[in-house]
């Protein structure tokens, strides 16, 4: 059965905040602990493809892929799909914000199916998108958080925030 995860996070920051600095591509590196780097390959409008490679995992191997991310301002949505889908058969992305009276709630939803010869299962899967999500939310909230207090230019939100 394909894998379905939902996981939320809410950011007390102001909403163009976490917008500018969730959408910049070029510092996922330094918002997300996971990524060693980003190369963005095309920009057309609100659609971004772009290559992430992840540092490597406890057997060393890098995983690399390219994505396709379109951002919708006006619905503050964005979806993404792996252009390049290694061991997946599809994987779909929606980040949504919504303003609250608490901060910023941002949400991801991902659907996916694995290859049947993948490495890992739908199950498993899940299970790890839920279990690395929460923590990558928790450090972007952080950051941001920092951010806002600082009361810093949104552009160089992640440059300058505390390395984990």
């Amino acid at each position: 059965m394909p894998g379905h995860t939902e996981n939320e996070v809410t950011i007390d920051a102001p909403l163009d905040l976490v917008w500018d600095v969730t959408n910049d591509l070029d510092h996922w590196p330094q918002l997300f602990s996971e990524y060693a780097s980003v190369e963005v390959m095309e920009r057309e409008g609100n659609r971004t493809v772009f290559r992430l490679t992840m540092y490597p995992d406890e057997n060393g191997r890098v995983w690399s892929w390219v994505s396709e991310r379109v951002a919708d301002r006006s619905a503050l949505t964005v979806t993404a799909r792996r252009v390049e889908t290694g061991p997946f058969q599809y994987m779909n992305i929606r980040w949504e914000y919504e303003e609250t009276p608490r901060g910023v709630r941002m949400r991801w939803t991902q659907d996916f199916a694995m290859k049947p010869d993948a490495p890992v299962d739908d199950e498993w899967m899940t299970a790890n998108i839920n279990r690395n999500s929460p923590i990558q939310m928790d450090l972007i909230r952080n950051k941001i958080e920092q951010r806002a207090r600082l009361g810093r230019d949104s552009k160089d939100a992640t440059a300058t925030a505390p390395a984990v």
